[in-house]
């Protein structure tokens, strides 16, 4: 992987073709560009039967120029980079920054190919490419880009396994916002592949990452809580705060924490039914639960005079919506 930094200091991540794909490329290429050349000499052969020599020389050497040099030019340059090669190959011609070519990017990669694969049988082109640590050869350190692989073979990653039930809720009041990034998606991806690592490998991999996230949060992990139930009940307490963030409210099937009145009957909590196995959820300080709300009614104290007390006499004025 090699990372490349943006003109907006955006770093990218991308992977440089190696030799043996660039080789089959380059392959592909002058297969097609000599079969073209062939098939444009002949005719130009027969077009030019009654010039003179020099200048069937001279139309000989305008046709190599034009196919063998001018030819990848403008297909690399109208095809941003993707020559029929490399798209077969799965690869691309980048500029250093990432961004695509242009033509003078295609210009010089075309120039120095002559020397480099034509004329030397892409001997100087291989000992380039192996000296260099991105795997460039002389055309793309001139030219200032780079070959990069497109296509590449994605990770078989598992779905991150539940928490245990009966962690569900305990680290709802865990400071996750120190956590960075970078650590959530090691802790992710060892969830998901922890089932085809070797037992003490699984087993300290788990003790490591759960002591980075320990830090992090400024809490040790529980006593009797294995490490890697404890990065999957934490794991599962950060999806359910972003789905809270992202759609504004509690979550189906899971603790939702971090309101004012807390999880684990909180005072004045509103009781939701199917959040975090009927615990109140609390929404504002001093707020009523439904049932409170729905018993007041009937406490009301009635007036000796047949109303209620604290209302007041209808005067059939009524307020506008």
């Amino acid at each position: 992987m090699s990372e490349l930094v943006t003109g907006e200091a955006v770093a990218l991540e991308l992977r440089p073709a190696r030799l043996p794909s660039r080789m089959l490329a380059a392959l592909l290429d002058l297969v097609v560009g000599l079969t073209v050349y062939v098939v444009v000499s002949v005719g130009l052969v027969a077009a030019t039967a009654s010039l003179d020599e020099a200048a069937q020389l001279a139309v000989s050497i305008a046709s190599f120029l034009l196919v063998l040099v001018g030819g990848p030019i403008a297909v690399e340059t109208l095809s941003h980079g993707r020559s029929l090669g490399k798209l077969a190959c799965g690869l691309r011609v980048v500029r250093d920054d990432g961004g695509p070519i242009r033509f003078r990017h295609a210009l010089v990669r075309g120039a120095l190919g002559v020397v480099e694969i034509l004329l030397t049988a892409g001997v100087v082109a291989c000992v380039a490419s192996l000296v260099s640590a991105r795997g460039r050869r002389l055309g793309d350190v001139f030219a200032g880009t780079l070959v990069v692989r497109e296509r590449v073979p994605g990770a078989r990653v598992g779905a991150v396994p539940a928490p245990a039930p009966w962690l569900a809720g305990r680290f709802s009041e865990l400071d996750l916002s120190a956590v960075p990034d970078g650590l959530w998606l090691a802790v992710r991806q060892y969830l998901g592949r922890m089932g085809q690592l070797d037992p003490q490998v699984g087993w300290a991999m788990a003790e490591r990452l759960a002591g980075d996230v320990a830090a992090f949060t400024g809490v040790p992990v529980p006593e009797g809580v294995p490490s890697a139930a404890y990065l999957a009940a934490v794991v599962q307490e950060r999806q359910v705060r972003e789905a809270r963030r992202a759609f504004g409210g509690p979550v189906a099937g899971a603790t939702v924490a971090g309101a004012p009145g807390g999880v684990f009957g909180g005072s004045g909590g509103v009781s939701v039914a199917g959040v975090g196995g009927g615990e109140s959820v609390g929404r504002e300080s001093g707020a009523r639960t439904v049932a409170e709300a729905g018993q007041e009614a009937p406490r009301r104290s009635v007036a000796p005079g047949g109303q209620a007390s604290g209302e007041r006499r209808a005067t059939g004025f009524v307020p506008p919506a």
